[in-house]
């Protein structure tokens, strides 16, 4: 997985049906990627509900978030409708998991993706990065460490 200074790949993702975002479009901006195994399932909804209610305090430290998993366009629309929420999910569904292949945040095995979390900072380098078992909700606090020590 990667680790703190790397540089982040670039990245576009199906951001929905007609749009889609780019990593490189996110320079000047601080980013946070939010790996997840799969829409619909408890602990992902979970997490994702969370981060929909931790936004104002990612964006005070001028962060947008995207969550990522291998599901398709069409599940992330219905799986955002259901849960109310307001930031991108991107899908990494073709080439199945390439992005977080790229990142080291694929597990093989399950053809998901893993539970990992990266802060980039506005240059495009990692600042910290997290991975927790796929059972276990990782939270906002290190996420939120890690954009405050940014800011230092």
């Amino acid at each position: 997985m990667l680790q703190k200074n790397d540089i982040a790949p670039n990245f576009t993702l199906d951001a929905s049906p007609d749009k889609k975002i780019s990593l490189a479009d996110m320079k000047g901006k601080n980013v946070i990627l939010a790996f997840y195994p799969a829409d619909w399932s408890p602990v992902c909804s979970d997490q994702m509900a969370l981060y929909n209610e931790t936004l104002k305090f990612f964006k005070k430290h001028d962060a947008e978030i995207f969550g990522i998993s291998v599901d398709s366009v069409w599940c992330h629309k219905a799986f955002t409708a259901s849960r109310n929420l307001h930031f991108p999910l991107l899908a990494d569904f073709e080439p199945k998991g390439a992005v977080s292949k790229a990142y080291g945040a694929y597990d093989e095995k399950s053809g998901q993706s893993k539970r990992a979390l990266f802060v980039i900072n506005r240059e495009g380098v990692i600042e910290w990065s997290f991975v927790s078992p796929n059972e276990e909700n990782p939270g906002a606090d290190g996420i939120l460490e890690a954009l405050e020590n940014m800011n230092k």
